[in-house]
């Protein structure tokens, strides 16, 4: 994802607004001209939002000087420098609430993210994101969740289909819902369905989903389960073009030791943004 377009701009552009709006009525209180600074972290954590924050410097103040001693995705101790300041001291104390507040968020997101990817080590399962996300912050929460190991999931309702629970029900049947999809997007769209059990999970393949997605189930009944969807997948017609993906969500992420089943490609999960606390994270001036 490109955190340098034009819609990440503009969105850069409201949170300074929010913040800053006409102007910081206390940097009139200031008398120094130049100021230096350095972030700390005050606790452990995987890093997100450089690019991000240059951004927002850039904006403020193209006179702010900045240098990074930590990358995006990359661990930081507790009590570790992360990025020296130098500049006008007003710009400074301008841009330090909402690039702090960025990152803190955004770093939190990559943190737990890692703690639950470090889980499936040494497995061929791949840990994704789902649409959960706060609104307005998306694109920079999704990122955040790459920087923690795991991959992203659709964007939006635009980037793939995924026939759900509502979607079946309001629909004639599972095989007539794929094939409108077919007749009515791209060649190349990605159709998920989710399922509830075992029987839709297998309707769901002969009616010719490129995933499936199987949730909350119980992880005794999955070995069994995927075994049946792949064998019947591999019956499917020569037309099927790739190989069935199978993930699993509604997932406790204390539980995730007991999904770590041969044959799951995926596991997706809203913890990371839903349940993710704040990293916690300090700007201290230097005289």
């Amino acid at each position: 994802m490109d955190l340098n377009s034009p819609k990440v701009s503009r969105i850069i552009d409201e949170w300074i607004e929010e913040d800053i709006g006409k102007g910081d009525l206390t940097s009139s209180a200031i008398t120094k001209n130049k100021g230096k600074a350095h972030w700390i972290a005050k606790e452990e954590g995987i890093f997100c939002g450089v690019e991000i924050i240059k951004t927002i410097f850039k904006k403020i103040d193209e006179k702010i000087e900045y240098n990074f001693s930590i990358n995006d995705g990359e661990k930081f101790l507790k009590n570790q420098k992360l990025l020296e300041l130098y500049g006008p001291s007003k710009s400074l104390l301008a841009s330090e609430r909402l690039t702090l507040n960025i990152c803190m968020h955004l770093s939190g997101i990559s943190t737990y993210t890692k703690n639950i990817v470090n889980f499936l080590k040494g497995t061929n399962i791949q840990l994704a994101d789902t649409r959960k996300t706060t609104p307005g912050l998306r694109i920079f929460e999704k990122y955040a969740f790459k920087c923690g190991g795991g991959v992203n999931h659709r964007m939006g309702l635009y980037d793939a289909a995924m026939i759900k629970e509502n979607h079946i029900a309001w629909s004639d049947n599972l095989n007539n819902a794929v094939k409108k999809i077919r007749l009515n997007t791209p060649f190349t769209t990605h159709i998920i369905i989710e399922a509830e059990d075992i029987k839709q999970a297998k309707d769901a393949v002969l009616a010719g989903a490129d995933s499936v997605l199987l949730d909350e189930f119980n992880p005794e009944f999955l070995k069994k389960g995927i075994k049946e969807l792949r064998d019947l997948s591999s019956k499917r017609t020569k037309s099927t073009k790739n190989k069935l993906i199978i993930e699993v969500s509604g997932i406790n992420p204390r539980d995730i030791s007991k999904y770590l089943i041969d044959g799951v490609d995926l596991i997706s999960t809203s913890s990371s943004i839903t349940k993710s606390n704040w990293i916690d994270l300090s700007m201290r001036y230097i005289n």
